[in-house]
């Protein structure tokens, strides 16, 4: 008796939500429907009674709810004929065969049926956004990049092997192809920040954010953008400096969350380090400022596909040389391994050497030297993706701030 009552109270709650939807998306499009001669196919009522006719439908027979949409759907296509010269649009008949699906999904799936309605009722009511955003705020350039971005992340991605292959056992394809999508990604993030907040804020917020992603790819993504606009070399070199004080930000969160320990015996260091790169970051964005750096009004591309594939093929290179150090000499000591494992990801050594303080392998005191190492060396990656993306003037602002952030850091444990 009392599943009997809860299945009659669950039935209930159902139907509710399917009444909800309809009166929902109904009440977008009667604010759309127009009087008179522009009046359009359905209004609230219409909508309403169609979700809750895929809801009863289902509760019947999914084959009543297949013969429901049928009808529904010959309905609006005969409606849409008779309005075609007037209502050329679709939108209204499609939503209102969407609406009784809805219905029906109500019945089995209502948290879902309830998010998929509110999704197209924001749909349906920023139409004048969406459509002045797409006609004349993005450039065909500009929507062109963003499905190769979609294609690379959605298509490409899941075909991509996820095994090390090659040399040593080195290269993973589908790791370098998520630093092709990041380099790509972070240059989209640039180039939306240059429309938004101009070269000068937009660059350098975009390389702090960007940083916590993959510093070596936000260094790549700026070393392009320098390139292409060398206007905005000055906010480019701001923004790979601060994607440095991100990888300071990271490894601190990071050992305090591994073993707190090693983060107080690291606390000098990572501070010399962040105070130093962010000195130069400052300087370089002031002076930017100073100079009157001029806005970029007319921007190309996105992204550049080619400098990101050329990024991930200088990584793959230097991961193939440090698996082939590693096989010819050995484990000759932790920190000869974590200076390797540093040239392509400084994170991972700082997880390792941390896990080993933490299970009492190593002490806290000889954890210090390793993620130093580390660090060090994975600025020389840094280094190789700042000359191989933005050349000469673009390598050679950044490389003496990697110099002075490492010489800090180093510093600081000297003192310390």
């Amino acid at each position: 008796m009392e599943n009997l009552v809860i299945l009659d109270n669950v039935l209930w709650l159902n139907l509710a939500v399917a009444l909800g939807i309809g009166l929902l998306i109904g009440a977008e499009r009667e604010r759309s429907k127009g009087v008179g001669p522009d009046i359009v196919l359905a209004g609230i009522r219409t909508f309403t009674i169609a979700s809750l006719l895929g809801a009863v439908s289902t509760v019947v027979s999914f084959w009543l709810l297949v013969v429901s949409v049928m009808c529904v759907t010959v309905f609006a296509a005969l409606a849409y004929v008779a309005r075609v010269k007037d209502h050329p649009g679709l939108t209204t008949e499609m939503t209102l065969v969407f609406t009784v699906i809805l219905g029906g999904l109500a019945m089995s799936m209502p948290s879902l049926a309830a998010s998929l309605a509110v999704t197209a009722a924001i749909l349906l009511a920023a139409k004048e956004p969406i459509h002045g955003f797409v006609r004349g705020a993005v450039t065909k350039d500009e929507l062109n990049d963003f499905l190769i971005l979609a294609a690379a992340t959605l298509i490409v991605l899941p075909l991509v092997p996820n095994e090390f292959i090659g040399p040593f056992s080195a290269i993973n394809p589908r790791n370098l192809w998520l630093i092709v999508i990041l380099v790509m990604f972070i240059s989209a993030l640039g180039h939306l920040a240059l429309r938004l907040l101009g070269g000068r804020i937009g660059l350098p917020l975009v390389g702090l954010v960007s940083g916590f992603i993959s510093s070596i790819a936000t260094v790549g993504a700026m070393g392009e953008r320098a390139k292409e606009t060398p206007a905005l070399i000055g906010s480019a070199v701001a923004g790979a400096v601060f994607s440095c004080l991100s990888t300071i930000l990271q490894l601190t969160l990071l050992l305090a969350a591994i073993h707190p320990p090693t983060l107080k015996a690291m606390v000098a260091p990572l501070i010399f380090g962040g105070v130093s790169v962010t000195l130069y970051g400052l300087v370089v964005t002031l002076s930017c400022f100073h100079k009157n750096c001029p806005e970029v009004s007319q921007l190309s591309r996105s992204f550049s596909v080619k400098t990101a594939l050329i990024l991930a093929a200088v990584i793959a290179v230097v991961l193939t040389a440090s698996s082939a150090l590693n096989a010819w000499f050995g484990q000759a000591g932790l920190v000869f391994a974590s200076g390797v494992a540093g040239l392509a990801d400084v994170h991972a050594s700082t997880i390792s050497v941390a896990s080993l303080a933490a299970a009492g392998n190593l002490s806290v005191t000889n954890a210090v030297i390793p993620i130093l190492v580390a660090f060090s060396i994975n600025a020389i990656s840094k280094a190789v993706a700042a000359v191989v993306s933005g050349g000469r003037a673009f390598s050679g602002q950044l490389i003496p701030a990697l110099i002075i952030q490492v010489s800090a850091t180093w510093l600081g444990w000297w003192i310390f």
